[in-house]
């Protein structure tokens, strides 16, 4: 299954949170402190823990300002507040999904991709999902009766129906078949056992598939020393969640408990070394902080009375760290807090990364600890190794934890005070400049590097120009055709205004190609500047070379139908092609359309960006074709 949407109604601060989407590999929720992202993730473990007894608590959970006139007015309804659903998340069954049901109840049992697991206060859950019982009944005697002896069976529509008519079943005087009903009503109660209803068996099959929810917070640490027999021993829903990492280690290093009895120094050792040199690979693998470091792990031992004298037995595992550098070794705790978290989870993870258990792992602001470099490690680490096992939710206040190449994964949330609550959205337009901070950082930082690191910079002057070239050009060369050539580096410098400016302060270091609207009274600032040698003419390109408008924006090479499509989807509106006037750029025909001045140009571009899959298949061929002449034209401008 594939975790599609998610929904949390009164828990914490968040009262309705709406359906949040959820990346297919992994979604970044961004916010403020106390704007409600670890109540999200809380609310979601909640769901299918995968470690500890975690459960749903009205009377700590429930919004404090609202839980006491909530539950009262429920009991006045003879409800009960308990009955309440906190979180509700929508899936997509896979095809290994829909076989493990139609093992039992055969094909076409299941009629829709979508199943929604929910959790009550009172941790009841509650299963969503569409089902043809008369499909599986038919299916159920085609298997079972191929010769259609019984064949009054043939006609009933349920499992129940066909029950009753077993039971009734009355043969003619030639016939027999004892037998085969009797076989028949074994094979019923074999799939649905007590006369349970095919619903609740299916339900049960399909929450039995749900991915379980491994959460990792930035306070859980694998301690120093572990105590390895009273971990084993205990239950480990019984286990906080560092005492969890510990166990983790202990499963890591492959410990069974007839091995702790076993006092061969050279069998133990070796077993520790190769534990130790496999987590030294991981570890470095991603901590390019210092690569000095290497595990390594020891045991103690204790004499234990036996009944007839003392015996030797392992008692606790030490971790510590030896730092090649400094040629020094340390308790695993004396460490910096960064790299004991680093190393602390990639040690919890490692439970689940090389089995087939189903999981989603919930990240509560990971790497807070790391500096900037380590932060992008960690991020490389999630990439590369954590989203190609399972998706990824994390929560980040932290620029350095936000890929600005994949904004697309980007979920906000801010708490909008006791009437709204904790709101969560994709929408940028909608949300305060505190909590945008971090994603305009991400950006900053990341044309920071661009400007010191790229040789070609093609400049643009703002967001929505960089969103159309840079999501249509990665489509046009999917299909075979010519995108933007793999040197340039794009900026969007935030107006035309601005761009005179940095290509003086900038233009006599970079290679740089100037991509502007076209205006009556053209780009004086930009002539004059190539003039002084900061760039050539034939790197200033105007929209209007590509249209053969004296006045176009980059809007303008859309067609017209295009472009319409995307400005009602972002605003919601029904605007037709026939309401435009005028030979002015499609933006101001729309403007004036609708009664406004202007409209945010980048609010379309955000939904192209966010719906790419489904949008860029349905461009025109004039379109496309007029995006294919402007890239062809911009990687003229390299030397």
């Amino acid at each position: 299954m594939r975790l599609r949407t998610i929904q949390i109604n009164n828990f914490k601060h968040i009262l309705d949170s709406t359906p949040v989407e959820i990346d297919d590999r992994i979604t970044c929720l961004v916010g403020k402190n106390e704007s409600g992202k670890s109540a999200f993730l809380e609310a979601l473990r909640r769901l299918k823990p995968a470690q500890g007894a975690v459960t749903f608590d009205s009377a700590k959970q429930y919004p404090a300002w609202l839980e006491k006139k909530h539950r009262r007015e429920a009991k006045a309804k003879d409800d009960d507040l308990d009955d309440t659903i906190p979180i509700s998340a929508t899936f997509e069954l896979e095809p290994r999904d829909h076989a493990a049901i139609e093992a039992f109840f055969g094909p076409g049992v299941l009629t829709s991709t979508e199943f929604t697991f929910q959790r009550r206060y009172n941790n009841i859950t509650f299963s969503i999902f569409n089902t043809d019982e008369v499909v599986a009944v038919s299916n159920f005697l085609a298997k079972n009766d191929p010769e259609k002896e019984l064949e009054k069976l043939h006609s009933c529509t349920s499992f129940e129906d066909l029950r009753a008519a077993l039971e009734s079943f009355e043969d003619s005087e030639d016939d027999d078949t004892s037998a085969l009903r009797k076989e028949v009503a074994a094979e019923i109660e074999r799939l649905l056992p007590k006369k349970a209803r095919m619903r609740t068996v299916i339900a049960t099959k399909l929450a039995a598939l749900v991915p379980k929810f491994f959460y990792y917070s930035d306070y859980s640490s694998l301690p120093s020393k572990v105590p390895i027999k009273a971990l084993l021993d205990a239950d480990p829903d019984s286990l906080d969640e560092n005492q969890q990492t510990a166990l983790a280690l202990l499963q890591l290093a492959e410990f069974e408990k007839d091995h702790l009895l076993d006092t061969d120094y050279e069998t133990r050792k070796r077993e520790l070394e190769n534990t130790a040199n496999e987590l030294t690979r991981e570890v470095l693998a991603y901590w390019s902080t210092n690569t000095n470091l290497r595990v390594l792990i020891d045991l103690t031992m204790k004499k234990e009375h036996n009944g007839s004298g003392h015996t030797p037995v392992v008692d606790e595992l030490h971790v510590r760290m030896y730092d090649d550098k400094h040629m020094l070794s340390l308790p695993f705790d004396e460490r910096s807090s960064g790299f004991r978290w680093f190393f602390s989870f990639l040690t919890a993870f490692s439970r689940y990364e090389y089995d087939s258990t189903p999981v989603i792992i919930l990240l509560d602001e990971p790497a807070l600890s790391l500096h900037a470099k380590a932060q992008k490690d960690f991020l490389r680490f999630i990439e590369e190794r954590l989203s190609q096992r399972c998706q990824v939710i994390y929560t980040t206040h932290s620029p350095f934890m936000i890929q600005p190449n994949h904004i697309e994964r980007t979920r906000l949330i801010e708490d909008k005070g006791i009437e709204k609550g904790a709101v969560v959205t994709a929408d940028v337009l909608t949300t305060d400049r505190d909590t945008l901070f971090p994603l305009q950082s991400a950006l900053g930082y990341d044309i920071a590097q661009h400007l010191f690191i790229a040789k070609d910079n093609l400049v643009l002057e703002g967001p929505s120009d960089f969103i159309y070239l840079d999501t249509i050009s990665q489509h046009l060369k999917s299909i075979g055709r010519v995108g933007l050539h793999d040197r340039w580096s794009m900026m969007p410098i935030g107006g035309a205004d601005v761009i005179p400016a940095f290509v003086a302060l900038l233009g006599n270091h970079l290679d740089v190609t100037v991509l502007v609207d076209s205006r009556k009274e053209g780009h004086q600032k930009l002539t004059a500047l190539a003039k002084a040698g900061f760039l050539t003419d034939k790197r200033i390109i105007a929209v209007g070379e590509l249209t053969g408008s004296s006045m176009a924006d980059i809007e303008d090479l859309f067609n017209a139908d295009d472009y319409i499509d995307l400005f009602n989807g972002a605003f919601g509106k029904k605007i037709k092609k026939t309401e435009l006037k005028g030979s002015d750029p499609i933006v101001v025909q729309i403007a004036r359309a609708i009664g406004e001045k202007r409209f945010d140009h980048n609010k379309p571009a955000d939904y192209l960006l966010r719906n790419k899959d489904r949008l860029l298949a349905k461009l025109s061929e004039s379109t496309i074709a007029n995006f294919e002449k402007l890239f062809t034209r911009i990687n003229e401008t390299l030397e």
